[in-house]
This record gives structure tokens, sequence and C-alpha cells, in this order.
């Protein structure tokens, strides 16, 4: 499914491929403090797929408990959360759901990762599947 995506003030726009139905929402802590929110809702773009197509998001590279290091990209006017990759010679981008036109098309989560991270008031989808950390 071909998907369109841009920040709040329009500054940064982008095109990609998606698999309609492969939603996934992390509980993770990083998560929770990026997105200022709960959870955060991603859907995976192969690199392939993805294209900037107006504007350079700013970027920052966050270190995860692991030790993998993830490029964070926003918008530098608005803030808006735009999409996560590896930081060398990424496969795939994990776009961030808010950002896209068709989000309502995309389904339900498919599945959530770092549940023991939930906070208890949360309920999503019981057909998730669920995983307690990272799968």
């Amino acid at each position: 499914m071909k998907v369109d995506g841009q920040c709040h003030c329009g500054a940064i726009a982008f095109e990609a491929e998606v698999q309609e139905g492969s939603m996934t929402v992390c509980h993770c802590t990083d998560c929770q403090t990026h997105s200022g929110s709960a959870f955060r809702a991603n859907i995976s773009a192969p690199a392939a797929g993805f294209r900037l197509v107006k504007g350079a998001p700013r970027t920052y590279v966050k270190t995860a408990a692991s030790g993998a290091r993830r490029v964070l990209a926003f918008c530098e006017n608005c803030g808006t959360p735009l999409y996560a990759c590896a930081v060398e010679a990424p496969t795939a981008y994990s776009l961030r759901i808010g950002t896209l036109k068709q989000r309502h098309e995309l389904g339900t989560p498919k599945r959530q990762i770092w549940v023991q991270r939930r906070l208890p008031w949360v309920t999503l989808a019981e057909s998730a599947e669920t995983f307690l950390g990272q799968p």
C-alpha cells in the first residue's frame, strides 16, 4: 500500500510503501518519552520504497539500553516525529502512524512490544500479538 506522510507544519513530506495490517505499538519507555504519550504506533516501510519528497528532517541518534543505535527523524520547525531507521545503510524505516494521511486504512495493530512497560490504563486490540520486550 502506498502512503503519504508529512509533519504538522508541512515542511517535510514523504511517501512510502507499507504492508497493510502490519502496524506495531511500542510501549517502551523511550517511545513513551519520544512520543510524549503512553506508546508509539509505527509501521515498517522497506528502504527501497521510502522517499522524502519535501524538506529534510533533523535527526537525533538514540542509543537504547541494549546498545542499539537508531536515527530518529523529526521536523525542526514543528517538532513532529516522522520515522526511525538504522544509523547506517537502513533497510527499513519505522514510520510514525500519526504522520500518514492513510492512517485510518492501516487496520488495527498486529503486535504490541515492550508490554512489560505498558501503562496499566492502556488497552488495545486483544487480537494483537504481544511481547514482553523486543521480539
